[in-house]
């Protein structure tokens, strides 16, 4: 009955994927990623600028330029050796990247745009308002998943100019416990805020 009930399954998201078969995935967009043997490891994920993204168990997958079937196909490769057979993965472009309209006047953003990435529920683009501080944003983004490793939270921010990449880790679980934070962390446009996946008995 299960065998059935996973083949009904896998015509339906063979049939969504068929009809996102020719489109190429660009950094930006959001993928809906589904394991139909184990559904803890359904999630939407970012694709980043450089083109990837990071599944369980996978590590880092390809995405730039590939089609959905393919990006599964390699998703499916990447887990299966913690299955008895191989895996059923289907993947769906759940949202396409942002369109940035072009316009003779500069004007004052009222939000900035950051990033959620890794084991959280809503991963992808958030527009929030100028002076969200990081914990205020963690508090929008929808919790985290099981596999998230809360003692590692990541903070990434690009200077614009150089391109210089600074990195800034938190413990969230223990803030969570009632530790102090001695400084709040305002954000800036194009933040990225990482939760890495946990590592095993951490």
């Amino acid at each position: 009955m299960r065998s059935i009930l996973l083949a009904i399954i896998a015509v339906f998201f063979a049939g969504a994927a068929m009809a996102q078969g020719d489109y190429r995935v660009s950094p930006g967009d959001v993928l809906a990623v589904e394991v139909l043997e184990d559904t803890s490891l359904n999630r939407e994920v970012l694709v980043l600028p450089d083109g990837r993204f990071s599944f369980p168990f996978a590590g880092t997958v390809q995405a730039r330029g590939q089609t959905t079937s393919e990006i599964a196909a390699a998703i499916a490769s990447g887990i299966a050796s913690n299955f008895a057979s191989a895996p059923n993965v289907f993947v769906t472009v759940r949202q396409l990247r942002p369109v940035v309209a072009s316009s003779g006047v500069a004007a004052k953003p009222v939000t900035i745009s950051i990033y959620f990435l890794g084991e959280v529920a809503k991963p992808g683009q958030a527009e929030v308002e100028p002076g969200t501080t990081l914990l205020q944003a963690l508090a929008q983004g929808g919790g985290f998943t099981s596999f998230a490793a809360t003692k590692r939270v990541q903070l990434r921010r690009t200077d614009p100019v150089t391109g210089q990449q600074v990195l800034r880790q938190i413990n969230y679980r223990a803030l969570s416990d009632g530790a102090v934070l001695s400084q709040d962390i305002v954000l800036s446009d194009g933040d990225v805020i990482l939760v890495p996946e946990r590592r095993l008995f951490e």
